[in-house]
């Protein structure tokens, strides 16, 4: 949802809610910003019974010299500087009152006197049964609150079972137990319809079990491709070993099936066209058994992994909508005859193959051919094509966003976003790019290495974490050194919002890497959601989390490789109004207030009546 606050002594707060999440833009055409310190943040929360000022890191150096790892303050005396500011710590379903006070003075005598901003909102409920409810997980498994509350140890390494418990339930911050609720959806008589790539999360294998018992009629398409290899590695001594690499990740899934005591008759083996991925991650309910009419879907980028779940960073998206139902069940029942080319085949034979199965897939929906074609409510899209031609839609809703476009790319920028967004200049449309690792030359590529940037209105995070103690800021751990994830380590999320805060957003979600291979190649699926606010405002406040998380990170990864490393005045507040001239025009600071400022379709603030 979305909220304002009456303008204040020419200060006006923009807010937009998600479900955990809250953010913040505070607009200041008519206030008198000189000798601002910052301000400090009071929330209440009346069902709580709680008002108190929020609390954060930086510091006044003049009031703490040296901030320590357990040094965390009030902003009543330490306050927020800047115009931008998020509240991650939000409930669910939730009314708060927020309160920004405009701080003047010096550190050690602040001026109170400015008159207040309030401001009312609500988040979204976790479970809202309407037609869209989207989840995430924590996916910061990097990060100073996991440091400092599970000490970097694993989930297995805690020291009690309660606190096993607390640290996946902190990662996962009920995503598992919303795939759980899925699936406990279905009664006896209904049917599930699932499709996986990796199938080797016992919990949620469980419960296909325990829905089977209860007389639900369950059948699962999951990879069983055979890919087992022999990897040749040259040693420093000159000498060659072999790797054997076990088929993955049918080896796995295999284990949990048998674990789960899933029956043979629930399990359609996937393993035509070895060499390509079924990526799918998805579940249609359909009420009243097979032949009855498919209500629901949960999709998106979660794989049926400790990884998926507690690990990367990973949204899942419940749809209830017959006709997207019907879609993915269609979708279900083409790739349940294991569609494709494979091992015996001719090369002829495996042509034909697979081109039936992408014209086959391609006519299963109609792909917008322009953003103005997308129509108002969902459209699915299915992969594997002959065509590009969804790439190259996904690509036209960032480069032409008309104000601001975000999205995620767990595998590298694909160049049909390249090619579009590198013809930009700085005043062009807003483009945040969240990304697993830093945008840098292949070596192997014959290209020409594009980079993006702010010449280009470009800004990039990618998954990194605080290796070293920074200040007050602890050492961090990573999915790796938890055994999470062993590619993916952060950014796993596939999904796009273009103009995210106006009237008319659209959001595009799932299992597909805005990549050619996800395109034409695996086996995947995506929703294209438009006019939709408030599913792009969850997914808006979602971005803004990691992207924050994230881009600190970045920022601080890419300055301690400078001669000066990381300055001190990022890690510490302003004495003085100084810090305002990083909101100069032009700068990226200014640039993501100006997002708040544009919001469109606004819940009014109560009047004083």
């Amino acid at each position: 949802m979305r909220f304002q606050s009456k303008v204040v002594g020419g200060y006006q707060v923009h807010a937009v809610t998600g479900i955990n999440t809250v953010s913040f833009g505070i607009g200041r055409v008519g206030a008198d910003t000189t000798g601002l310190l910052g301000f400090a943040v009071e929330r209440e929360d009346p069902v709580e019974h709680e008002r108190y000022y929020v609390r954060g890191f930086k510091v006044f150096p003049s009031l703490i010299p040296d901030p320590g790892p357990d040094t965390f303050v009030s902003t009543f005396e330490h306050p927020i500087q800047s115009f931008v500011w998020d509240d991650f710590t939000a409930k669910p379903a939730r009314a708060y009152t927020y309160v920004f006070h405009p701080l003047n003075g010096s550190p050690k005598n602040l001026d109170r006197s400015a008159e207040p901003i309030p401001i009312t909102i609500q988040t979204e409920p976790l479970f809202s049964g309407w037609t869209h409810d989207v989840f995430f997980n924590r996916g910061v498994a990097s990060s100073q609150a996991y440091s400092r509350r599970f000490h970097n140890l694993t989930p297995d390494e805690q020291p009690s079972t309660k606190d096993r418990q607390d640290a996946l339930d902190w990662l996962s911050r009920d995503l598992d137990n919303a795939i759980v609720a899925f699936i406990q959806s279905a009664k006896a008589g209904d049917a599930l319809r699932g499709c996986f790539y990796e199938f080797r999360f016992v919990p949620v294998a469980d419960e296909f079990r325990k829905a089977i018992e209860r007389g639900v009629d369950v059948k699962l398409i999951v990879d069983m491709k055979v890919n087992a290899s022999i990897e040749k590695v040259t040693w420093k001594d000159g000498t060659v070993h072999e790797i054997s690499h076990e088929s993955f990740p049918r080896i796995e899934n295999l284990r949990t099936i048998d674990i789960a005591g899933l029956p043979d008759a629930s399990i359609v083996r996937r393993e035509a066209r070895k060499n390509d991925i079924a990526h799918n991650k998805f579940i249609v309910l359909l009420k009243g058994g097979e032949n009855g009419s498919p209500t629901e879907v949960w999709t998106g980028s979660t794989n049926l992994s400790e990884g998926g779940v507690y690990g990367q960073a990973n949204a899942g998206h419940w749809v209830r909508d017959g006709t997207v139902a019907q879609d993915f069940f269609n979708y279900w029942m083409l790739l349940s005859t294991d569609p494709g080319g494979r091992e015996g085949d001719t090369t002829s034979t495996v042509r034909q193959k697979n081109k039936d199965l992408r014209t086959g897939v391609a006519a299963l929906t109609t792909t917008p051919a322009t953003i103005a074609a997308i129509p108002k409510g969902v459209t699915s899209i299915f992969s594997p094509r002959s065509e590009l031609d969804p790439l190259n839609l996904y690509a036209s809703l960032v480069a032409d966003a008309k104000g601001v476009a975000c999205v995620t790319f767990a595998f590298g920028i694909t160049g049909a976003f390249k090619d579009k967004l590198a013809t930009h200049d700085a005043k062009g449309p807003l483009s945040f790019l969240l990304l697993e690792s830093e945008d840098r030359p292949n070596p192997r590529s014959t290209k020409p290495f594009v980079k993006l940037g702010w010449q280009n209105n470009v800004y990039e995070a990618w998954g990194s974490e605080i290796g070293d103690p920074l200040a007050q800021w602890v050492r961090e751990t990573n999915n790796r050194t938890l055994g999470f994830n062993s590619h993916v380590a952060y950014v796993h999320c596939k999904f796009l919002l273009s103009d995210p805060l106006s009237a008319d957003p659209i959001v595009v979600t799932g299992s597909a890497n805005f990549s050619e291979d996800s395109t034409k190649a695996n086996d995947e699926n995506m929703l294209i959601i438009r006019g939709d606010t408030r599913v792009a405002d969850i997914y808006f406040t979602e971005f803004n989390r990691l992207w924050n998380h994230y881009y600190f990170r970045s920022v601080a990864e890419s300055v301690k490789k400078r001669p000066m490393g990381m300055a001190d005045a990022s890690l510490s507040l302003a004495e003085t109004d100084v810090w305002l001239k990083k909101y100069r025009a032009g700068s990226l600071k200014t640039k993501r207030v100006s997002i708040y400022e544009a919001i469109e379709a606004v819940s009014p603030q109560p009047s004083d009546e």
